[in-house]
């Protein structure tokens, strides 16, 4: 209990002193009505893009962690359509489970096995298409849930949504942020605010 209590306090003490007690300020002077008063800058420095990190993607923790969302949503799929149409059994009721099939054997069989093979081409080409089948995936829970009649619950294809909308963040975050796709800057100029 000590050892949390001294944590807390330390965290409590250095989130409310104020930044410039870790490192010095930069400062310049400005002329105000014959007083030089010094105050610090919040001028960032503009960015080149060649000073910009190059993003070099661990494959390995990518391989995991996208693989597990990759298998997991094919999980999903196919265990909301099992359920939704064990719900009310019927020959027509059936087509709940073609789109849940198919999207799951692309899921296991096609970008699964490329986003976990550890090669940067095949897994931007695996997370792609796990990325295109999540927004297809949850193109059909909203035509479910449009629909005037379902002899299941909409509730459960509400959830089928949200694991294919969060699906589509990782699968697409995962593409931006190791690097598999860049967006096109935009320079801003530099303000100098007043304050």
């Amino acid at each position: 209990m000590r050892v949390m209590t001294a944590f807390f306090a330390t965290t409590v003490l250095l989130a409310g002193s104020p930044v410039s007690s870790f490192a010095p300020p930069h400062t310049h002077s400005t002329q105000q009505q014959g007083a030089i008063s010094t105050r610090p800058s919040i001028m960032v420095p503009p960015t080149t893009t060649s000073s910009l990190n190059v993003v070099v993607p661990d494959l390995d923790v990518v391989a995991l962690v996208a693989g597990q969302e990759n298998y997991g949503l094919a999980i999903v799929a196919v265990g909301e359509a099992l359920w939704s149409f064990l719900q009310a059994p019927s020959l027509d009721h059936a087509k709940v489970l073609v789109p849940a099939t198919i999207s799951a054997a692309i899921l296991g069989l096609v970008s699964g096995p490329m986003i976990t093979s550890g090669d940067a081409s095949q897994v931007a080409t695996g997370l792609t298409i796990a990325t295109i089948v999540s927004v297809l995936l949850g193109a059909t829970y909203v035509a479910r849930m449009l629909a005037p009649f379902s002899p299941s619950p909409k509730e459960i294809a509400f959830l089928g949504l949200l694991a294919a909308v969060a699906g589509f963040f990782s699968f697409s975050q995962n593409l931006l942020v190791d690097g598999f796709v860049t967006l096109p800057s935009i320079r801003l100029p530099s303000v100098d605010l007043p304050f």
